[in-house]
Formats: C-alpha cells, structure tokens, sequence
C-alpha cells in the first residue's frame, strides 16, 4: 500500500498575478497561527456505469480525469493567486506564480483492499505530499500549497488537498476546491471569486509577540509521547438520543456540534480522572468561524484564519451533558459582532493581545486541554470533478514519526450529512481508557469501514 511517485510539478496559473498583488500580507488574525500544512483527504471510487475489467481502458479513464484535474489548476490559480506562490517570511506570502506543488503518485492496489486494512486510518498519512520534517526549520521558500493524487489499479483516485495555515483556514481551503470543481465541471457560475479583505480589516502588527500566539498558549499541553487517532462515528439515530439528553431550557435545540463536542468532552475528562486517580482541570476549547459573526457578515470566501476560540474552563470532577452544552454555547455565544469589531483597526493588535491573556490564565487553571475543530457544514462531499461525489473526506491519522502532538478532535460530517464522524488524537494510554468507556460505545461506532 506504500505509494509510487510518478511525478513531481509546478502548476502555473494561466494568468500572471498583476504586480500590485505580488506580496500578499497575512493578516493579524493569522499571526495567531503558524506554518502548518493542514490535508483533506477526497476519496472517489472508480464509479462507471459498466463493469470495466480492462486495465487499458481503466487506465485511459483515469489518464483523462487526472489531465482534467491539471487543465483546470491554471484558471483557478489566476483566481487564488495566493495558492501558486511560496512563502515569503512570517508576515507575506510572495505569490510569483511559480505554481502549486502537484505530486502524482500510483498504488498497485484496488481501493477497496486500502479500506479493508484495519489500520487504514493511520496509513492515509502516505497520501499526503509533503515530510513532515517541513514542519520545522525556515519556512521561507515553501509552497504554500500542495495536491497530491493517488491512482489505485481499480480506477479509484484519492485527492490529498493542503495548504499552509499561514495563509488560511479550512474554510479557505475550501473555497480553492469548490473554485477548482467549477473549474473543471466549465461552471463559472459556481466559481468562487477569494475575497482578500481581511489583511487591510485586521492589519498585521510586526512586532506581534511569540506569547500571544496559538503555539505558546498550547507549550504546557505539548506531550510527548505515542499519540494514536481513532474514528468515534455518529450516526444520526445516536445524535438524536444525545440530543435528548443533552437538551435543557437554557439549550432546548442542541446542534450536532454541540452535542457531539460536549459528549466527548464528557468521556475524554473521565478517561483521565481514571488515569490520574482524580479530575484534572481541563480547558474545552473549540474554534469559532468568525465570518458570520462579523457585523456585517464577511464572505464565505474571505480568506485567512478568521477564526477564533472559545474556551470553557472544566473544574468540576463530573458535569451533566446538558450543563457542558450550556456552557459551551455560552462560550461560543460570546464571541459575536462586537468581539470581531474589537480586532479590526488600530485597536485590534491590543484587543487581540489581551484576549490571548485572557485565555493564557485559563490555561494556567487548566492541567489539560482538549481543542475541537469543526469541519461540519463544509460541503465537502460537494466536491465532484465530475466522475461523483466522494465516498468518503477525512483528515489524516498519526504514525510513529509525530514526536509531540495536543490532545485534538477534528469533526466531520457523514456523507449522509446527518452524522459526525470525530477524529480523536490522544496519548495511546488515555486512548486505551476512552475506547473502554461503556456509554462511549453505545453512541459510537469506533473505525467503521467507510465503505460500509
């Protein structure tokens, strides 16, 4: 299962970036991150109406989708100029053009025998195009996006999209495939338009401290250690019998999110009040999509990281469902038009710096911390080159080369749209605890085979 690279290229947009755009700046709220390439991973079946058994006329199928996938990268790099450039220091990306990194690589295998291993989770890191020694040492010089497309002997392609987060989040990411997909369908109603906005909204600030950043708030909850992911699938019957459980009069429409968040929340703190003896003090925080909260709403297609966190402090030894909802909403609920208006302008860099004190207390309250990121209501499943919707979307699983990780949970949806699938990271001795937790089993489903 071990991929063959076939070939390594720049793809160029079709269009030079006009000079005037040459340095695009990252924005204040993107100083708050770091270098970090975050994948996708797309996952499409052969799906042809007849039952090919010819590999020649396999391999003609696929020779085209994938000439299809490269001949629409140009029109949309002219569009995310950004994508085709290289980073340029901590503050710019130098977007001249040199083009997307685009890996094509092969597996001598059919796509079902990959989904029928059962540490397939963990083994989907190998479709991803780049070390992860890239992610130390200078940054200047690295693309700031990558594609990887693997080829398997059924036909089947995976698609491995990621991008830098210096210069975005996931929704930024996003956006770049739904351009590309009418790119590639000639749809150019379906076309998005990036929306750069955000750099002269939020105005970068030089010298931005180091402690004000993502990284130094999560330095006391780094472990080292063999960190394993899981899948915990939810379907739509077992968020429903959360939800009732969950339900109160301060909450009495949990969404999903919520629900799925608190829950695990829930069952992860008892894990380690098994393994420590007794509750540790944990901080729940979940990242905030700042684009509709803005007053007025900015685009779906602004790029950057517009984003932020809301944080709940947990010091009670055991909290009801319900109450964890609660104050999760409550959290999140606090971060509105008002917090968004706070970070633009001359005042932001100072308003964004005494929030991140703000959370640096609760972290110094807190022994652990449990970070959720939602990728729900993306529309990933949307994204259909032409040849049908993926079978599945993930992120990607840990293997042994990860020298230190947080404790992480990433949620997507089903394809069904209805459920949650979470992507849990932890140390492999609280994993073990939390994969023994009765009520945990009785809503999840713990690595499902997607094609089932």
């Amino acid at each position: 299962m071990e991929p063959e690279i076939i070939s390594t290229e720049s793809i160029k947009p079709s269009s030079p970036t006009p000079l005037h755009l040459k340095t695009h700046k990252i924005s204040l709220l993107d100083q708050f991150t770091h270098h970090l390439y975050f994948p996708i991973v797309f996952y499409y079946p052969f799906n042809q109406d007849t039952n090919l058994s010819d590999p020649t006329q396999i391999n003609h199928i696929v020779s085209k989708r994938l000439q299809l996938l490269k001949q629409s990268l140009p029109e949309t790099l002219s569009r995310f100029y950004a994508f085709a450039g290289k980073i340029k220091d901590t503050l710019s990306i130098d977007c001249n053009d040199e083009g997307i990194y685009f890996t094509e690589a092969r597996v001598r295998s059919p796509l079902s025998d990959f989904f029928n291993l059962p540490n397939f989770t963990t083994l989907n890191c190998k479709f991803i195009p780049f070390d992860i020694k890239e992610l130390s040492g200078s940054i200047s010089g690295l693309h700031v996006a990558k594609i990887q497309v693997t080829t398997f002997a059924c036909g089947g392609l995976v698609i491995c999209a990621c991008l830098s987060h210096l210069l975005g989040d996931g929704i930024t990411l996003t956006s770049f495939l739904k351009s590309w997909v009418a790119t590639a369908c000639e749809n150019s109603e379906g076309a998005v338009h990036p929306n750069n906005d955000a750099s002269s909204l939020f105005p970068q600030q030089e010298n931005y401290p180091k402690e004000a950043t993502w990284m130094a708030t999560n330095v006391p909850f780094l472990r080292k250690g063999r960190f394993v992911s899981r899948r915990f699938l939810f379907d739509a019957k077992a968020i429903a019998n959360l939800k009732t459980k969950a339900t109160s009069s301060l909450v009495p429409n949990p969404s999903r999110v919520e629900t799925v968040s608190a829950f695990l929340s829930k069952c992860i703190m008892a894990a380690f009040r098994t393994k420590f003896g007794s509750h540790k003090p944990t901080l729940l925080s979940h990242v905030v999509n700042l684009r509709a909260k803005a007053k007025p709403p900015m685009s779906e297609s602004s790029m950057g990281n517009i984003v932020w966190i809301a944080n709940v402090l947990c010091t009670n030894e055991e909290e009801e469902l319900a109450s964890l909802v609660c104050r999760l909403r409550e959290a999140i609920m606090e971060i509105n038009g008002d917090s968004v208006k706070s970070l633009q302008g001359n005042e932001g860099f100072l308003n964004r710096v005494n929030a991140v004190k703000k959370v640096a207390a609760m972290c110094g309250a807190s022994q652990e911390r449990i970070t959720f990121s939602s990728w729900c209501n993306f529309g990933l499943y949307d994204i259909d080159f032409g040849w049908g919707k993926p079978t599945w979307v993930s992120p990607v699983g840990l293997d042994e080369s990860v020298p230190y990780f947080l404790n992480n949970i990433i949620l997507t949806d089903t394809r069904s749209s209805d459920g949650i699938e979470a992507w849990v990271y932890l140390l492999e001795e609280d994993m073990n605890i939390l994969e023994l937790d009765e009520e945990l089993v009785t809503f999840a489903n713990l690595d499902p085979n997607p094609l089932r």
